[in-house]
């Protein structure tokens, strides 16, 4: 592709996500529209939707940004509704809508219709993620999509190559397939433990910014290579590293981890805003290839698979809820809360992406003897009309049925007063090691700094807890944000000051640079207190 094809699609991807911000529409559904719309522009080149390049390049660093900032914790405290739905129910919609295409679908093969169920079959992480943080679902429903989709796409991966193996004559029947499973997962969690210790040790040897990050860019890449070439998962390889080095990355450097967010921050917006515009993009390479299958008989095609998809993943998710809680007095107790409603927005919160149609478009032209692969152009079709379907009307529909449901979401007075309660029992031991130092002959401070340190201290443990207080009746503010609303405008009139020394030549730019820095962190200082 040439680069200014490439360059429209990021800068246009880009202006339609920042858009989106200002609308109520989530962003992937406003980029899919776009591409939709966009595909058939006079001017715009084809961009069809390469494998090598989404499986490979795409995906790790998107499976990496989501499982860093994924909680390891809670997702080890969920690991039974995790695998459930990642490694069973994508089993299961392999098996149920691949028969159920089996029967809709007059003279298709039972082994290509499962190629079918195995591409459709797992929810998309990229769409899961971006969904459960513009909606504010409850903690507990974030934490379980956000697992089954890090994890769903090795086990649909392997059932894929499995089913493709069994189309064209390189099947080893059941037995192999299951022992190919068990390499690919646990192979794939063995590279990646393999790495992940190594690699934390090399983040927190490296005390250069840039060399860390780097690294940090490359890390995705890596693990997913590695895992490959030994026929293992890469998905689940770069999935066990991110979760380790995000559960680690308080022992690497201050100055690493705030240019490792901004870094991450930016490739994921630019990446999930590419992706899903690309699906869009993708209807005349789909339509030009699907031939004989067109008018009312595809639509049909399509709707009754999208309703299998549909259909398949309430009739895992309910059981999957219910049925170990009638089996176990223990998960009883632990999760007494559950409700009908929670397997509702799990069941409904299926939405499909781009690793559906990179997977479609991976399927081989021919079986062995040179004959054409058995309908893939009608798999491609319904392919992308399921990932369409889901992303459409499930996410269109899925706020609207939060709220229907009356969902409780996080509650905020409670998180601020435990953030409160930490800061304050954190402020304490520092105080002690502050007190502690300074009976140090050799740590002697002068009055004033000794006290400066003080009001850090006492500075940093109030201001939680002036978030609960009172606010201004005047402005709406509380103590806290009328604080840092001061010390932003007192730092931008220091700012101009310095930029007009900086005009009259009394100090030069390299000068205002090192001024600029230190008022750009005392405000980014002031702006993270108020919304961490």
């Amino acid at each position: 592709m040439e680069v200014l094809p490439l360059v429209a699609l990021v800068a246009g991807c880009a202006v339609v996500a920042g858009l989106a911000r200002r609308t109520p529409v989530p962003a992937p559904l406003l980029l899919v529209a776009a591409g939709l719309a966009a595909a058939y522009v006079p001017g715009v080149p084809e961009y069809a939707l390469d494998p090598h390049i989404v499986l490979p390049l795409l995906l790790p660093p998107l499976l990496y940004t989501a499982a860093v900032d994924s909680s390891y914790l809670d997702l080890r405290a969920n690991v039974r509704p995790v695998a459930l739905l990642s490694v069973g129910y994508v089993l299961f919609a392999t098996l149920a809508v691949g028969y159920a295409a089996y029967l809709v679908v007059p003279g298709l093969p039972l082994t290509a219709a499962l190629v079918l169920g195995a591409v459709i079959a797992p929810p998309d992480a990229v769409a899961a993620t971006a969904i459960a943080r513009r909606l504010g679902l409850p903690p507990r429903i974030t934490t379980i999509l956000q697992g089954e989709s890090l994890v769903n796409d090795a086990t649909a991966i392997t059932a894929y190559k499995v089913a493709v193996a069994a189309v064209v004559g390189e099947g080893a029947g059941w037995a192999g397939g299951i022992a190919e499973f068990l390499l690919a997962s646990v192979g794939g969690v063995g590279v990646g433990l393999l790495l992940m210790v190594p690699i934390h040790h090399l983040r927190t040897r490296l005390k250069e910014p840039l060399l860390q990050n780097t690294l940090s860019l490359l890390i995705p890449f890596v693990a997913y290579a590695a895992a490959e070439r030994v026929h293992a998962s890469g998905v689940l390889a770069v999935v066990v590293v991110a979760l380790y080095l995000g559960h680690r990355a308080w022992q690497v450097d201050f100055a690493t981890r705030l240019q490792e967010e901004a870094v991450w921050k930016m490739v994921a917006f630019l990446l999930e805003s590419v992706v899903f515009a690309l699906i869009g993009l993708q209807l005349p390479v789909v339509l030009e290839g699907l031939g004989r299958y067109s008018g009312p008989e595809a639509v049909w095609y399509a709707v009754a698979i999208f309703l299998a998809v549909v259909v398949a993943r309430f009739v895992w998710v309910f059981p999957a809820t219910f049925l170990p809680r009638a089996l176990s007095e223990r998960i009883r107790d632990r999760e007494p809360d559950t409700t009908w409603k929670a397997p509702v927005i799990v069941g409904w919160a299926g939405m499909r992406g781009v690793v559906s149609l990179a997977i479609a478009f991976s399927i081989p032209l021919t079986v062995d003897g040179g004959g054409p692969f058995p309908y893939r152009d009608l798999i491609l079709f319904l392919t992308f009309t399921t990932v369409i379907g889901t992303l459409v009307v499930q996410g269109l529909t899925l706020p609207p049925l939060i709220r229907a449901l009356r969902l409780p979401g996080r509650d905020e007075r409670a998180a601020t007063l435990a953030e409160a309660q930490a800061q304050s029992q954190a402020s304490r031991a520092a105080e002690e090691r502050l007190e502690e130092l300074l009976a140090d002959p050799a740590n002697e401070l002068p009055q004033p700094l000794a006290e400066r340190l003080r009001t850090v201290l006492e500075r940093r443990r109030n201001a939680v807890w002036e978030r609960l207080g009172g606010v201004n009746p005047q402005t709406g503010e509380s103590a806290d944000d009328v604080y840092r609303r001061l010390s932003r405008e007192m730092i931008s009139a220091e700012r101009e000051v310095f930029v007009a020394l900086r005009d009259a030549r009394r100090i030069d730019d390299e000068m205002l640079r090192v001024l600029l820095r230190r008022l750009d962190l005392e405000e980014a200082a002031a702006y993270r207190e108020g919304t961490a």
